[in-house]
């Protein structure tokens, strides 16, 4: 499943997309008014007109904790992926009511369910602001720089929401690290309800054993509306879902926000990538899913609650051995190191671009081996995985809220700027449930981990482990706090810092303990490693803009890009795989046990199903963590799939694009109209996406 992963648990740091010999080039991430258009011409004789760009743009959509999705009718239906919506039906479900363990359909409006903490953000403008961020940081290195970049980023942020922050989210987004500056508008929707979504059953047919593998037999598919005012929202601009779905070796895009991509890394970051940083995580993320089976084994209930965890670090774990694997690969890695070697060189052989540029290489260098001298506690503190479990995070928000809004606006984090704070209150008063036990588990086991590793000594163990041992730590914390009770919530946010000084929660006390060491390392990472890396990526940039231009597309930032690619299966191991499954196929691969257990729903339905219809489908298109729920679509912008997953291959697309082996998996849009009708029986739905034709 594509999550976006980089977004969620790993560092994101420098580069620049470098020119790669073929063998490991491909299609590219394509912001929207930088697409190959000549290649486009010249393979497929294929233009995209500004009507076609338009409307690409506005039926696409970002859900704003780390998936895509689509506009696929005129009155705010999204389609998106059932993963991609498990934490909030996570949120939604109850011992009585469990909607990952059953399906959800929504017969009328009256009947859809609102979504805590789910938002869904549709990109409505981009300006390109790289003179401004340049002007403003031009001779500034260290804590200098960042003060300038923050201050610029807040001000034009702050612009473009224009006093209306609950309508419009505005976020600059650095391409090519830094080479260049975009100002991205968005259209914040946070009434997001649920009209229907299968079980995580049908969702997650094949379960861990066959994800990021294939053939797939999914229906990875959940339908959302967004609202304005109580009412759908009016959204023109939407995609058509084609009855039919594509055919063998048919041009298709995917419209989608790929998380993070690393092909522009320098071979100095990806070496501190693969040891230590992605082997330690591993450990960290296997002894996480230990825990949490074990907590799921001691009762149904236990299973339902660590269920959406679970999944996410299941996940987590098969994408980033892929990655591992992928790094590991020396061919490939040669040719990356080669092509590094052939930049530097070009660079080197003119004196103008090598007295601007030269010395780039070993500043990158420099800061990555500073990275690594702090992983251990950036991993800790800064990403939090010493300090699990909701309660903690929520906590966390409140203290470290208290004390950036303190100070002067351009001066804090991006999260809780003016204009991004209707965000940030509407996870904090969220109405979804916190379980204690289940929290306690999560921080005792994260508390212990922190102990293990940074020992007595450190000064964040003496001060937090000076009378109690983690488990005893963890007990007084959950046991005593009153933030799961949103009015106590409200009171502390709006007190500020004088209610959060004050305050006598234990967890609150706890977080306030943590936020010192925290803000420590924030500084010192941002003026000793990100400033040096963002000042020195950007010079990588620019030395390549000045031999090749743009030709190459950026790494991926979790915002709005476009793939392009055709429907065709690969070799694996010398075997041909075809690029369509079929439904006939589903019901082979049905066991009828785990994780090959097909819902009673579908087993109901064989007879009314066409068994030739295509069920999942694999198409060349470049995806990463982030595709999930994107729409592919063909070249009259009609939806004949849905991105749900990839290929084992395509875990190394983070770091190069091999367009021989690397497919996206989709769910095809001829089974999701057939399953619709024939197994859910939702009427008023199909009527609204076929109503058009």
């Amino acid at each position: 499943m594509l999550y976006p992963l980089m977004k969620r648990l790993l560092l994101v740091l420098g580069g620049v997309a470098l020119a790669v010999p073929v063998a490991i080039a491909g299609p590219g991430m394509w912001p929207l008014n930088n697409l190959p258009v000549k290649t486009l011409q010249a393979r497929f004789g294929f233009t995209p007109t500004k009507a076609w760009i338009r409307q690409v743009q506005l039926a696409s959509v970002r859900l704003a904790e780390g998936c895509s999705g689509s506009f696929v009718s005129p009155r705010g239906l999204v389609l998106t992926n059932h993963h991609c919506v498990v934490g909030a039906l996570q949120n939604l479900s109850t011992a009585k009511r469990d909607l990952m363990s059953r399906s959800f359909y929504a017969a009328t409006d009256k009947q859809e369910l609102r979504l805590p903490e789910m938002e869904v953000q549709q990109l409505v403008a981009m300006t390109d602001i790289t003179p401004k961020m340049r002007r403003a940081t031009a001779g500034r290195e260290g804590a200098a720089f960042n003060r300038a970049e923050k201050a610029e980023s807040a001000r034009l942020q702050q612009a473009c929401v224009a006093g209306k922050p609950k309508q419009w989210l505005c976020q600059v987004v650095s391409l090519y690290h830094g080479g260049q500056y975009w100002l991205y508008k968005y259209r914040r929707y946070d009434d997001v309800r649920l009209v229907m979504t299968p079980s995580q059953q049908t969702a997650f047919f094949g379960g861990n054993i066959d994800n990021f593998d294939y053939p797939r037999y999914d229906w990875d598919v959940s339908f959302l509306r967004v609202y304005v005012n109580g009412h759908p929202a009016h959204t023109p601009e939407y995609f058509r879902l084609s009855p039919s779905g594509p055919k063998a070796g048919e041009l298709v895009f995917t419209s989608g926000n790929p998380g993070t991509t690393r092909r522009g890394w320098t071979t100095d970051q990806l070496d501190a990538y693969r040891y230590p940083i992605l082997p330690d995580t591993l450990i960290y993320l296997a002894q996480y899913r230990g825990l949490l089976e074990a907590y799921s084994a001691q009762s149904d209930e236990h299973a339902r609650i660590a269920r959406g965890t679970l999944f996410f670090v299941d996940n987590s774990i098969k994408a980033l051995r892929g990655m591992l694997a992928a790094l590991n690969d020396r061919v490939a890695f040669a040719h990356k190191a080669a092509a590094e070697r052939e930049l530097r060189r070009r660079v080197a052989a003119d004196p103008v671009l090598q007295k601007k540029y030269g010395t780039a290489w070993r500043e990158v260098a420099a800061a990555e081996k500073k990275l690594l001298d702090m992983h251990v506690p950036y991993s800790l503190i800064l990403r939090r995985e010493g300090f699990r479990g909701r309660l903690f995070q929520t906590a966390f928000m409140l203290v470290l809220g208290a004390h950036e809004r303190t100070l002067a606006n351009a001066a804090r984090i991006p999260e809780f700027r003016d204009a991004n704070l209707p965000a940030v209150e509407q996870r904090l008063f969220s109405r979804a449930p916190y379980y204690p036990g289940f929290n306690r588990l999560q921080l005792r086991f994260s508390l212990t981990h922190l102990f293990d590793i940074l020992g007595p000594d450190a000064p964040i163990s003496r001060r937090i482990f000076a009378h109690a041992d983690p488990a005893a730590v963890a007990r007084r914390a959950v046991d005593g706090t009153r933030i799961a009770t949103l009015s106590v919530r409200k009171a502390l946010w709006h007190g500020g810092e004088l209610a959060i000084r004050k305050s006598q929660d234990p967890m609150i006390a706890l977080a306030r303990e943590v936020l010192p060491f925290y803000l420590t390392i924030r500084q010192r990472f941002d003026d000793q490693i990100k400033a040096p890396l963002v000042i020195n990526t950007a010079k990588i940039a620019r030395a390549r803009f000045a031999l090749s231009g743009t030709a190459i597309s950026p790494d991926a930032t979790f915002t709005e890009r476009l793939s392009y690619g055709v429907v065709a299966g690969w070799k694996k191991q010398g075997r041909a795989i075809a690029p369509f499954t079929r439904v006939k196929g589903l019901y082979r691969h049905a066991t009828g046990y785990p994780p090959f257990a097909l819902a009673e729903s579908w087993l109901k339905a064989r007879s009314a199903l066409d068994p030739e219809t295509p069920m999942n489908l694999v198409s060349s298109n470049d995806i990463v963590g982030g595709n999930s729920g994107s729409p592919l679509i063909n070249r009259r912008a009609e939806l004949v799939g849905l991105i749900f997953d990839g290929n084992p291959q395509s875990l190394g697309g983070a770091f190069w694009y091999d367009g021989s082996v690397n497919r996206a998996v989709a769910v095809d849009s001829a089974v999701i109209l057939a399953g619709l009708k024939r197994v859910y029986h939702a009427r008023r739905l199909v009527r609204e996406l076929e109503w058009n034709k």
